[in-house]
């Protein structure tokens, strides 16, 4: 049988809402002042509606199954939703709506913050909360809008491409007095690598993709799993800046340090790296207006902060 909207029941997954939050009948029962017995009822109502367990019941402690797993980030998003209508109803404007947004340590860093201080001129009355860990792909908390770094791939969200990453090797101004008369290769090999981490994948997997594009021997190629790695790819640079070692550098993202002089490119080469940073929503948040309006604002001004940067990059920098 379909569950249909007059049958939604929504105090049971209020209940379940609450519980699956703290992982726990008591505080859940406290959440919502309510007896942890009526909590409990509500939960296994919902569960036998279903006719799959939500919640594992073990000794000390409560976790979600894999259909709870599922069904939480759902449940929060929609009693979030109405919470939000609702106060934006009752109060007659937008004042107080929070938009949950999450990006990259990286790119929120040198890129978004200016962004976000213009759109927060421009809408004050739209409240922003910003979360900045995860490095690469999804993370695991409901939110409104999402920018991950990625390579391309197909799912359930609206995506949209705001930066292709372009890199090419950047060192301090020491390390790069050695590289004339040296071959890409050889000062590769004669200098500490060092790499951004991705989750899932090999430390040396960027530096490899580049020198194999760049046609660099097989004998290097293999000595890309040496050196340091870090979380961000604004850590690399600063310790590339230091005179630590090479690191592979996205040419646009640090084109200030590059013109300054603090970061120096010494080759030719400067490849797509096969990953970007991508904006991604639930499709049915399309028709949320605070949603649209800031991926339309977005995208825009990174259009045009990717145009402004092919714009003042020396056209034979560029390899395709």
């Amino acid at each position: 049988m379909l569950i249909n909207r007059p049958w939604l029941p929504l105090n049971a997954l209020r209940a379940f809402d609450a519980v699956g939050q703290h992982l726990s009948f008591t505080a859940g029962a406290q959440a919502l002042h309510v007896s942890q017995s009526a909590l409990s009822r509500h939960v296994i109502s919902l569960e036998e509606l279903l006719g799959k367990k939500l919640l594992e019941r073990r000794p000390q402690h409560l976790v979600l199954t894999e259909e709870g797993a599922v069904l939480l980030p759902v449940v929060r998003k929609c009693f979030d939703r109405l919470e939000q209508v609702l106060n934006i109803i009752r109060d007659g404007d937008a004042s107080g709506r929070v938009l949950r947004v999450h990006m990259p340590p990286s790119l929120f860093n040198h890129l978004a913050l200016p962004m976000l201080r213009d759109f927060r001129r421009e809408f004050p009355d739209i409240l922003i909360d910003v979360s900045s860990a995860h490095v690469t792909g999804l993370p695991p908390t409901e939110l409104d809008v999402a920018v991950v770094y990625d390579r391309p791939n197909v799912d359930d969200k609206i995506t949209d491409l705001l930066w292709m990453v372009r890199v090419t090797p950047v060192c301090a101004p020491e390390l790069a007095k050695a590289a004339p008369g040296l071959a890409l290769g050889e000062f590769i090999g004669a200098n500490e690598l060092l790499h951004v981490k991705l989750d899932g994948q090999p430390r040396g997997l960027l530096w490899a993709n580049f020198l194999r594009q760049s046609g660099v021997a097989d004998s290097a190629d293999r000595s890309t799993e040496r050196g340091l790695a870090f979380d961000t790819a604004i850590s690399a640079v600063n310790y590339a800046m230091s005179g630590g070692g090479v690191a592979l550098a996205d040419v646009d993202m640090f084109e200030d340090e590059i013109k300054a002089g603090r970061l120096v490119a010494p080759f030719d080469q400067v490849f797509e790296e096969g990953y970007g940073y991508y904006l991604k929503i639930h499709a049915e948040d399309l028709a949320d207006p605070v949603v649209s309006l800031f991926r339309s604002w977005l995208i825009g001004r990174f259009q045009a902060r990717a145009a402004s940067a092919r714009a003042s990059a020396e056209p034979e920098r560029v390899v395709s």
